[in-house]
């Protein structure tokens, strides 16, 4: 089974009420369509505008993530599951790439700043909880959650 496969109904298994689930191709042009979703389920959970924003462009960095390091010609579509609880959206990103070993994902040096890397480190700064799951030749996950009045 795949990490894509085991993010599914993640949403049910963390009692939401209801799911959204996206698929969509690896071209950077419907990252857009992500980011219109998210934000008309964050707007309807009652998120204000800069918090909107924030997960809006969170998103975007998954998105972007997927896109450049998860997807290949075989498998050339990411999932986006929105779940949607009273009082936390939780969104993940699955790509079914070849996966990424944990200690590569690190904190940025911000004092000798390099093009890129910086994608992870505007996700954790934004979103409440941001976890990840990966593993060699079976995809990359990274979940993210933000609590309404936090």
């Amino acid at each position: 089974m795949s990490l894509v496969d085991s993010v599914q109904n993640e949403a049910v298994r963390n009692d939401c009420e209801d799911q959204v689930v996206l698929v969509l191709p690896n071209k950077p042009e419907y990252v857009s369509v992500a980011r219109l979703a998210a934000s008309g389920i964050a707007s309807r959970m009652g998120f204000d505008v800069e918090t909107v924003e924030d997960i809006k462009l969170a998103l975007a960095e998954a998105c972007t993530n997927a896109i450049k390091h998860g997807c290949c010609e075989e498998y050339n579509e990411y999932t986006i599951e929105f779940g949607i609880g009273q009082k936390c959206l939780t969104i993940s990103i699955a790509d079914r790439g070849c996966g990424i070993d944990k200690k590569k994902i690190c904190q940025p040096d911000l004092q000798n700043p390099r093009e890129g890397g910086l994608g992870i480190f505007i996700i954790n700064t934004l979103m409440d909880q941001v976890d990840f799951e990966t593993a060699p030749d079976a995809g990359f996950t990274i979940t993210m959650k933000k609590y309404l009045g936090v």
